[in-house]
């Protein structure tokens, strides 16, 4: 009996000292911290089903178009993940308007950001921005930005939280959603602590040079409580702690920042209240969306209404602010709300109005994600992010065409995050660095 109980400590002291060596190595970060962390990915991914499949919504795929000859010129970029003979992989594809791929980038995530990434959270690409010469920028979720060009080859990237948007600035530069990667409740400007707010991760408005250098960080909440804003975090922060503890409303992530974007100079002069380079942001958890000079650090306008859990406002030019109103409700399709919305909103006269849906739109809506863009025409384009979908909507509401991610075994599909339209032509594309339809290049650290 005696031996017996001798192999039985000695096996469980064996497994808690390989448990705290593990530990110390995750925490300390040195060797094989990366490959431990690859290989729980890896191991992780075998039990959980993947976070981006979602209920299939539509019973159709690939493209459809209703009006190919009132759609939009130009190639459609799309952020999602597909599944091939490796596996599922995140990926950025460029097609047409008959859904061919003309171009792609397919992202190991783990390889670029094995520093960064956080293992409690999800993974995916989540804002994007393509550049005329074929380089594109992308954001791991909450693991980093990355700068690649048109063959994949990485030109730089920044282990930094970033999340959401990417958005460039007159002068070049990036401005970026980022997410502190610790948990924490106090500032430079509040040292003592957000009052009445627990430990959180912040958000951060953060602007990266053309080369991926960090040029400016400005803390959301800083911008709150110094504004006389925080009363909405008090709103929202009270409510979430009504939620179940699978919600992802208020408690460690009080603001959920999901867009930055710089008033171009081209369109300033239509907005009285504003100036050129005035940030435009969009807080989700709170239903807030503001105009912030970024060397001020001053409010300058702010709304709260008519949102619900919005994302991705715009200026789009005599004065009016566009905003895709996720308008969410407790239902799965938005029936108590009436779905996803695109919101006007003119700041100087105060006046609102809705863009989408009319009368003639089909059905639309995710209670997360999603964006859109207004094009030249007129169009709408919208990412039903749930869905995996993209349409283009004409002004008055009709659908000219869409595009929609094959599910996966007949129940699910992957979700969208992005689909955004560039005034390139195949003639364009085919003077980029390995320029092919087939050409797939998978980008890794250099």
């Amino acid at each position: 009996m005696q031996s017996k109980f001798s192999k039985i400590w000695f096996v469980a002291s064996v497994a808690l000292l390989a448990f705290l060596i593990g530990f110390a190595v995750r925490a300390a970060r040195v060797p094989p911290n990366d490959v431990l962390k690859q290989a729980w990915m890896q191991a992780r991914s075998t039990v959980e089903p993947p976070t981006f499949l979602k209920p299939r919504v539509h019973d159709r795929s690939g493209v459809r178009r209703a009006d190919p000859d009132a759609m939009q010129d130009g190639v459609t970029l799309l952020t999602s993940t597909w599944k091939g003979p490796e596996g599922w992989s995140p990926r950025i594809r460029l097609i047409n308007r008959a859904g061919d791929v003309l171009h792609e980038w397919r992202i190991d995530e783990t390889a670029l950001f094995a520093d960064s990434l956080d293992l409690s959270r999800k993974h995916y690409l989540h804002g994007s921005h393509l550049l005329p010469n074929g380089d594109v920028l992308f954001n791991v979720e909450h693991g980093g930005t990355a700068r690649v060009d048109a063959c994949g080859n990485v030109k730089w990237r920044l282990p930094i939280g970033t999340h959401h948007s990417i958005d460039r600035a007159a002068d070049g530069s990036f401005w970026v959603s980022d997410l502190t990667q610790s948990l924490r409740r106090t500032s430079s400007a509040y040292p003592d602590g957000y009052p009445g707010l627990e430990a959180a991760y912040f958000d951060r408005l953060t602007r990266i040079s053309p080369e991926g250098q960090v040029l400016q960080t400005i803390g959301v909440l800083d911008i709150l409580y110094g504004s006389d804003l925080a009363r909405y975090v008090s709103k929202a922060y009270i409510s979430g702690q009504q939620e179940s503890p699978e919600s992802d409303l208020p408690g460690t992530d009080p603001t959920h920042l999901n867009d930055v974007e710089p008033l171009p100079p081209s369109m300033a002069d239509e907005y009285p209240l504003f100036e050129a380079g005035d940030l435009l942001v969009s807080l989700r958890n709170v239903h807030l969306v503001f105009v912030l000079d970024p060397e001020t650090e001053t409010v300058k306008w702010h709304a709260s209404e008519p949102f619900i859990m919005q994302h991705d406002p715009d200026f789009i030019g005599d004065g009016w602010i566009g905003v895709f109103d996720n308008n969410r409700d407790f239902t799965e399709r938005g029936t108590v709300q009436g779905g996803t919305r695109i919101i006007g909103i003119q700041p100087h006269t105060d006046s609102t109005r809705k863009l989408f849906p009319t009368p003639q739109s089909e059905s639309f809506h995710t209670k997360k994600g999603g964006k859109w863009q207004l094009l030249d025409n007129g169009n709408l384009l919208l990412t039903e992010h749930h869905a995996g979908r993209v349409m283009e909507v004409a002004p008055d509401g009709r659908t000219v065409w869409e595009w929609i991610h094959p599910p996966h075994e007949g129940s699910t599909v992957p979700a969208v995050q992005e689909g955004t339209r560039y005034d390139l032509s195949p003639d364009d594309l085919s003077d980029w660095p390995c320029a092919s339809k087939d050409f797939v290049r998978t980008p890794t650290p250099q």
